[in-house]
């Protein structure tokens, strides 16, 4: 009976993991890929699409008629444009014949940006749905970089110290878990074709679970555990904020193309479980790094420490400086969060407060606020790029690298690790720390 079931769970892993589902959920929402893709001869004298990657990647099975959207290296100009999922075999788009036929309504585009680790800048594809394809761009932004340089400040300046502090925790753990979890399953991203890749920035990462889905899950639900009860909103209206926000983000990755369903479930379930384990501790963690006269010490080993298991998982790729970034962050802003307490410059409320209520929502508060976060978000890009001119470089004289090639120096872990941790060190100990004190020099406190 056990085996039964077991064998029943890995024909539904597999099933959900087939890069197929991927595309026909792409078509659905109105994207379709346009470049040719090779056409060979059956044993029966057919012509099918020749589809490596998806050879590669579906083990199990023969293929299904609806097979690929064309989304590869692009070819010959004359070469056909195969589109099972329409079910023709139509001319391209770009020659005469098509250009006389163009729905005003259907966008061509490329991903947004290159891949960062082989420069790769992806292939068009057409967009049948603007709105979705907008949507789910912002879906899959709240998962990236520049939303969590404005949001973590953002929940710090004007909401709630405490809660901001605590969320950077649990995002670094995440990022981290789940990075080395990749590293070590080492699976590739959903096969094109069939799949459009609409985006290209991480493909050259591995897959498995999908940390844009753990982040886009453990943010809005731990900021919902840490808000419900110290501040005064519903419970059903909390919820349901948090549950959109984790969706939109796990179904961007599919419409994306850089995960498949079974990646992005995994990543949902996986990072529930890690959240189910830092929630309890969380204030206690928080405690230490404040009051603890060896927290700083602490701080540096144990998040250096996770960076170096973490490079040494795999070769480099951008994940590896992902994970490194995060966790310079984490360090920096629980260093400040630690000065912060021994100078007196803590922002949370008393506990007499609680619960929080929103504040009248007055021109002035709105100004402040403004202000605030926009000088603070100033201060912080101009410390980024500041911190990156001069790291980068210092690190290549320092051990003897080329400082042309930023990209291959970048490659080297003695020059990745610390340039991660030197820059975005800094950026966490910027928004704690430096902030604020900014904000009460000039009154916006």
């Amino acid at each position: 009976m056990a085996n039964y079931y077991v064998r029943k769970f890995k024909q539904m892993c597999n099933y959900l993991q087939d890069p197929r589902h991927v595309a026909r959920f792409q078509n659905v929402c109105g994207v379709k890929g346009t470049f040719p893709v090779k056409l060979v001869k059956t044993d029966s004298g057919d012509l099918e699409p020749d589809c490596p990657g998806l050879k590669k990647r579906v083990q199990q099975g023969a293929p299904s008629a609806d097979v690929c959207v064309g989304n590869g290296a692009p070819g010959d100009a004359t070469a056909p444009l195969f589109n099972r999922m329409q079910g023709d075999i139509s001319v391209r788009p770009d020659s005469p014949s098509a250009a006389a036929n163009v729905d005003p309504d259907i966008a061509r585009a490329k991903p947004l940006r290159k891949n960062s680790l082989t420069g790769d800048v992806g292939q068009e594809f057409l967009i049948h749905n603007k709105f979705l394809f907008y949507l789910f761009t912002f879906g899959t932004e709240l998962g990236n970089e520049m939303f969590f340089i404005v949001f973590f400040p953002f929940v710090f300046w004007n909401v709630d110290a405490l809660v901001s502090r605590r969320l950077i925790i649990v995002w670094a753990w995440n990022l981290f878990v789940g990075q080395s979890t990749k590293d070590m399953v080492r699976w590739s991203r959903p096969a094109s074709p069939p799949v459009v890749k609409v985006e290209v920035f991480y493909n050259s990462e591995y897959s498995m679970p999908s940390t844009h889905a753990m982040t886009g899950t453990a943010i809005p639900f731990c900021l919902f555990m840490l808000t419900y009860g110290r501040w005064q909103y519903p419970f059903l209206f909390g919820f349901c904020v948090a549950l959109s926000w984790s969706v939109l983000v796990c179904v961007s990755r599919v419409y994306m193309g850089m995960h498949s369903i079974l990646e992005v479930i995994t990543g949902f379930l996986y990072s529930l479980l890690i959240l189910a384990f830092f929630q309890p501790i969380l204030d206690k963690i928080d405690s230490f790094y404040m009051m603890d006269h060896f927290a700083p010490l602490m701080i540096i080993v144990s998040h250096v420490s996770l960076g170096l298991v973490a490079f040494s998982l795999d070769s480099w790729s951008t994940s590896r400086g992902d994970t490194a970034q995060a966790l310079g962050t984490a360090a920096g802003a629980a260093i400040a969060t630690h000065v912060n307490y021994q100078f007196g410059l803590l922002l949370d409320p008393p506990l007499s407060s609680l619960p929080l209520t929103l504040p009248p929502i007055s021109t002035n508060l709105v100004v402040v606020s403004l202000l605030r976060f926009l000088i603070g978000v100033a201060v912080i890009l101009v410390t980024r790029m500041i911190m990156k001119a001069v790291t980068i470089p210092f690190l290549c004289r320092l051990f003897g690298l080329p400082s042309g090639d930023v990209r291959g120096a970048r490659q080297h872990m003695k020059v990745e690790l610390p340039y991660r941790y030197i820059v975005y060190s800094v950026v966490g100990f910027s928004c704690v720390c430096v902030g604020p004190l900014l904000f009460r020099i000039l009154n916006l406190t």
